[in-house]
């Protein structure tokens, strides 16, 4: 399991297109992992791009795949840059992973419920730190609880979870078709809680929306700088 982290040209119009329309962005990454008569293999790879720029204003884009990509094949001019491969079993250690073992994480993701057949995106920070918490029971991990103050000044606990950037996703499939999705960003702390639960979650990602750049679980070990 690899990390990529790459930076796109601001100056390309290409790179512009996609940045403004994710389900595209999914598409041109696609290529650099399939052959041009083949399509992507699912689940081959997740990615976010991220709310800060590098310090040259380009835009950051984490890319987490089962193999090595041919970035090679990308349109001209639409990679600025693309820093070496991180090998997350070695960096995580993965095989080592314990419970209790804390990390510091980032999700994009679509919290969300299903109501008469529709999903509908939670709008309220106490639905979508709930809805995180039950991924996590699912999914191998606890979020650590710590005390705060309000505005008020009285003591409240919660998630050590900072939740922002709500933001609709549009996007438009190739065959017309227009695509809506709700999602936010969490940053925060987690627990292993399982571990091989965790490592499956890692790997495959967390809720909806995927294509669309949602799902992708980005951790460091707590204190990693």
């Amino acid at each position: 399991m690899f990390l990529h982290r790459i930076h796109l040209n601001p100056r390309s119009r290409e790179a512009r297109r996609d940045i403004a329309d994710p389900y595209q962005f999914h598409s041109t990454l696609c290529r650099a992992f399939s052959g041009p008569e083949t399509k992507c293999p699912p689940g081959e790879f997740l990615w976010r791009l991220e709310p800060e720029s590098d310090q040259s204003g380009r835009p950051r884009i984490l890319v987490q795949s089962r193999e090595l990509p041919n970035w090679a094949v990308l349109p001209i001019g639409w990679l600025d840059e693309a820093e070496p491969a991180i090998d997350l079993c070695d960096r995580l250690r993965l095989d080592a992973i314990k419970a209790g073992q804390r990390f510091r994480f980032r999700l994009r993701a679509n919290p969300c419920v299903t109501r008469n057949g529709k999903r509908l995106g939670l709008l309220r920070r106490e639905e979508q730190e709930a809805w995180l918490a039950r991924k996590g029971g699912r999914h191998g991990f606890s979020l650590p609880q710590s005390v705060s103050l309000d505005f008020s000044g009285h003591s409240k606990e919660g998630a050590d979870v900072w939740i922002s950037q709500e933001i609709m996703l549009r996007g438009r499939q190739h065959s017309g078709n227009g695509i809506r999705i709700f999602s936010v960003l969490y940053d925060g702390f987690l627990l292993v809680t399982e571990p091989e639960a965790f490592r499956i979650t890692l790997q495959n990602g967390i809720g909806h929306g995927k294509a669309l750049g949602l799902g992708l679980l980005s951790v460091a070990p707590a204190g990693y700088e």
